[in-house]
């Protein structure tokens, strides 16, 4: 046999000029088989890709150097091209809806953990040995409540079903039996409902044809839960901030007070440090009267009257003048040492706190100690008996008050943005699930305790069985707080409602604008302007156009379109880096030095950690950690120049969005780099870790100066615009124009364009919905926004183009009428289809008797009822069928005696059941079809019939139409086409409006 040869590869003569490479081993080897193609053809393009892309990234770093090309920092350079394809590479990694998103993904991977290792020991008050510890808890994904060999799920299997799209929660338990310490893993305590798109769901990362595959739509945002089949979406809350100091006046009572709102995970109150009659004090609800501040600091171990003058008034002579009658009080009040005002607040502590007490009564000064140290200003810590964080946070809130009273301009704004946090549906969730868990804990205990107290048992206590029994209770808490909206927390004696609502799937653009919606917990009755005025804060936060007619107008409010809502970022480490920044501890500091002119006080989510003489430079510094991606991208950091602090947030809830940074008034972005992010060759977290973008939230914004174009940038621009159109939410981006109408117009045309009859969904004809409607001839708009490409409204487009005559053509066009070209709507436009849910359920009753489904009933003829003619042999319409007013398209049947407990349901009784008709009949006065009939179970093995019914309905008098810049009106006359107006070359308009409408 020959030697093998090794194949090249050749070029074969063709009657094409182009050369084919070839890989056939035919012309090589001696063997008549025949020629081999390549094992894979792709491979070689694939290669190609990833040398692009590794040339591209060489690139990249090359460009994000300081001097590339020759070119120095300070060099001239062009305006940036095409600088607003940023915006789609952040919504391809951030998505519209991606802060519900983050948000449950942190309560299941963060919150979760933090909650069960804060409540991970159960004891036993009847045996002392007996113990059961937590050491783990997961999360699988979502799964059928059922005994089905295959129990994956998809959440369009659970709208069909009306299930829960849910997952069960495991935790890892450790517990006494006797003597031996047993281990388990994986027992199930309840079901979780899963937020569509987030890690735990099935759809999370998927292709399209992968989503397509589970008859899910692309463009479906995610960010919502299936409930019973439900679409429930929790609305995003808005709060005022936690742990932050508010100064607000009321001249009417002549009161200035500065009030924190402590939120800790065992704890949450408000404090007050309030200035009344030329008097300030402590006020807390723990204490049943107001304290004077000088007594409370003395109580916290700040005895020197001098040292107190200094912690709360500085060097400043005004200061010092209001705040001196207050050391004159503790004088009259006999305190002078720790241990009388100690004893002074310890006479006033509320006595129900004394109740929970067993044994002895403790001493006053040990209740005030315990208050002072666990209830007033809860989230700043004590170690010890070290008040001194707590003293030094007293005198700020002090203060504050006396710079409010020398300057009305350092009083607070409660409506301001940056005063307030953003509550999302993982926040939410976690506050329900620490309640239903500390529940869940106590039960279990009350039922191991049953079980140990009785004597005569016959074998060892094995708690396993104890915590099956309880799984049902965190299961029915989640789904009954989002099924009903209501959450009703015993522990923070919290009660809300109208959290979750009904995800409108009126048109595609009404479910994004509801999952980018904030709700406030103001009272819509109440008539006050201040909360709904539009606060300059809100620019680029919040869409300036988005909000409802009414009495909620200005408090329901939607996001801008590249806003982000941050989740909670480890406290520790931030102080660390702070310390290792050169910030002093503030233990050891006197009030002549916190308060000299060149010092500034720096806060770590409202709490005070240190001094530093260098503001500037220490802000730098943390800023470059930032942009180097040492430490998380939404950290915020600002100098507050009134209060001579300095600012660091890391807490969540705070909204920020993406800005490119400036230096030398030159952009870091460039061209070259928007180039390459056309070439796919890099994302928009690229932008981030290279410290070309960074996210600024509403504080960091008032210490920067942000240019709206390249051409506006000044020696002191520190960002720029990535696009001005972001200001605006994705309802109000889709009208075209928006600045050539009359700002209402615009807020009319918001509430509208939800409203829009267009498709909902690349599902649609598979959802089975209970109203669901479908524009038959939808058409993409002549004129565009980039936000409709953006949002992906041009592939789900809902409305039509129209030939409009303006003009005033008889009288049935007043009050902004339209008239409607009779032909036109005879070709199709403005034709719609309804689809409408009829659903019943086949029970099984208690006592064994069940309904059934039974072929249409016979007359002594043998004929059928005319309203029974479309029933078939399986007692449902087939599909198809026409429907008229009264037909039956389900004939059910219910038996007689199912309530009766009594009845036996034995062999042979089946025969004696008597049945009584319980058909569905069409009660619409208009005829439809039956479009789809669809027989499955329930969770509850209840089989469940739901028919989906069709009516196609065109334009009549009184229907509402209206263009994209909100000129709304009714049908007002139908008109045949040969009666309508016409120009010079015989074209007739579609509609007619008349010209009065447009003066507005």
């Amino acid at each position: 046999m020959p030697p093998r040869k090794v194949p090249v590869r050749k070029a074969v003569p063709s009657a094409n000029p182009t050369p084919v490479a070839s890989t056939s081993k035919a012309a090589d080897l001696p063997t008549t088989s025949q020629p081999k193609p390549d094992a894979n053809p792709a491979k070689h393009a694939v290669a190609e890709d990833g040398v692009a892309r590794q040339e591209g990234l060489a690139e990249w770093e090359e460009m994000c150097r300081p001097n590339w090309k020759g070119l120095g920092l300070m060099d001239p350079i062009k305006n940036v091209e095409d600088k607003w394809l940023l915006l789609p590479a952040f919504l391809k990694v951030k998505g519209l809806v991606k802060q519900h998103i983050d948000s449950f993904n942190y309560f299941v991977d963060v919150d979760l953990a933090n909650i069960l290792k804060a409540n991970n020991k159960v004891l036993s008050d009847v045996d002392p040995k007996f113990w059961l510890k937590y050491t783990g808890i997961h999360v699988g994904m979502p799964s059928r409540n059922d005994d089905s060999f295959d129990r994956s799920v998809t959440p369009h299997e659970c709208r069909l079903r009306d299930t829960t799209y849910a997952a069960t929660i495991t935790v890892d338990v450790q517990y006494t039996r006797g003597n031996v310490i047993v281990r388990r893993k994986g027992v199930p305590i309840g079901r979780l409902p899963i937020m569509l798109r987030s890690n735990k769901c099935v759809l999370a990362g998927q292709s399209e044809a992968a989503l397509a595959r589970m008859t899910e739509c692309p463009l479906d945002p995610g960010g919502y839960f299936i409930v019973k089949g439900t679409e429930k979406v929790i609305l995003v809350q808005e709060q005022l901030s936690k742990n932050r100091i508010i100064v607000e006046t009321d001249p009417v009572k002549g009161i200035v007070q500065a009030s924190v709102t402590s939120s800790t995970h065992e704890r949450k109150s408000k404090t007050y440090v309030l200035m009344k009659k030329n008097r300030i004090y402590l006020r807390h609800n723990s204490i049943n009267e107001d304290i004077p501040v000088c007594i409370a600091l003395k109580a916290m171990g700040i005895q020197a009257d001098k040292e107190i003058l200094l912690l709360c008034a500085g060097t400043t002579e005004a200061h010092k003048a209001a705040f001196a009658p207050n050391l004159e009080d503790c004088a009259l009040a006999g305190v002078f040492t720790t241990q009388q005002a100690l004893e002074y607040i310890g006479s006033r502590v509320k006595v129900t706190r004394r109740g929970f007490q067993t044994g002895p009564k403790r001493p006053v000064w040990e209740e005030a100690m315990e208050a002072l140290a666990t209830i007033v200003l809860a989230h700043v810590e004590v170690k010890g008996t070290d008040f001194k964080h707590k003293a030094i946070y007293i005198a700020t809130m002090t203060r504050r008050v006396l710079m409010a009273m020398a300057d009305e301009k350092l009083v607070d704004d409660r409506d301001y943005v940056g005063n307030k946090r953003l509550e999302l549906a993982g926040q939410l969730l976690s506050l329900l699930f620490e309640d239903i868990f500390k529940t869940f804990n106590q039960n279990l205990k009350s039922s191991i305790d049953k079980v140990l107290k009785k004597p005569s048992r016959t074998s060892e206590f094995d708690a396993y069985q104890s915590l099956l029994y309880q799984s049902d209770l965190i299961t029915s808490g989640f789904v009954r707080a989002i099924s009903t909206g209501n959450w009703s927390l015993k522990r923070f004696k919290m009660e809300r409602a109208g959290v979750t609502h009904v995800l409108s799937r009126l048109s595609f653009i009404s479910a994004l604008g509801m999952m980018t919606r904030i709700s406030s917990q103001f009272e819509k009755t109440r008539k006050v302007s201040g909360p709904r005025a539009l606060q300059p804060s809100q620019w680029g936060m919040l869409c300036t156009s988005d909000t409802p007619e009414g009495e909620a107008c200005g408090l329901v409010k939607n996001l801008a379109l590249m806003t982000h809502i941050t989740t909670d970022v480890e406290e520790e480490p931030i102080k660390k880096i702070v310390y290792m920044l050169g910030v002093e501890d503030i233990t050891f500091s006197t009030g002549a030095e916190i308060y000299s002119p060149h010092t500034f006080v720096v806060n770590v989510n409202g709490s005070i950690v240190g001094l530093t003489r260098f503001p500037t430079r220490f802000v730098g510094n943390f800023r470059k950690l930032r942009r180097s991606g040492r430490i998380s991208e939404f950290i915020s950091v600002y100098i507050n120049h009134h209060h001579h602090t300095v600012h660091i947030a890391s807490d969540g809830g705070r909204i920020c969005r993406p800005m490119i940074i400036v230096e030398n008034q030159r952009p870091r972005v460039r061209t070259e780099h928007i180039n390459l992010l056309k070439r796919g060759v890099v994302t928009f977290d690229d932008f981030l870790k290279k410290g070309l973008i960074e996210y600024l939230d509403v504080n960091e914004e008032n210490d920067s100066h942000i240019a709206l174009y390249e051409s506006s940038i000044e020696p002191s621009t520190t960002h720029l615009e990535i696009e001005p159109f972001t200001i605006l939410g994705a309802v109000a981006g889709l009208i075209p124009y928006p600045h050539h109408n009359q700002s209402p117009r615009n807020t009319y045309q918001c509430a509208m364009g939800k409203q829009s009859i267009g498709a909902i969904a690349y599902n649609q004809l598979n959802r089975i919905d209970t109203l669901l409607y479908l524009s038959v001839y939808p058409q993409q708009p002549m004129v565009k926004t980039k936000t409709i490409e953006l949002i992906g409204y041009d592939r789900l487009p809902a409305g039509q183009n129209a030939t409009v005559a303006v003009m005033s053509y008889s009288g049935y066009d007043i009050e902004d009428a339209l008239i409607l070209n009779k032909a036109s709507l005879d070709r199709g436009y403005g034709r719609c289809q309804v689809f409408r849910k009829n659903a019943t359920l086949i029970r099984k009753y208690p006592n064994g008797t069940f309904d059934r489904l039974a072929d249409a009933p016979r007359e002594a003829d043998g004929t059928v009822q005319k309203r029974y003619d479309i029933i078939q042999a399986d007692g449902i319409a087939g599909v198809g069928e026409r429907v008229d007013p009264g037909d039956v398209y389900v004939n059910k049947q219910s038996p007689i005696n199912a309530n009766d407990n009594t009845f036996n349901t034995g062999q042979g009784a089946s025969a004696s059941i008597s049945y009584r008709n319980t058909p569905m009949s069409y009660k619409s006065p208009m005829a439809g079809y039956i479009d789809k009939v669809m027989l499955t179970d329930t969770d509850n093995d209840q089989t469940l019939v739901k028919v989906l019914l069709r009516q196609t309905r065109r334009p009549e008098l009184g229907d509402k139409f209206s263009s994209r810049h909100g000129q709304k009106g009714v049908c007002g006359l139908i008109v045949n086409q040969e009666d309508m107006p016409f120009n010079d070359q015989g074209i007739n308009p579609g509609e007619s409006i008349r010209v009065t409408q447009l003066h507005s």
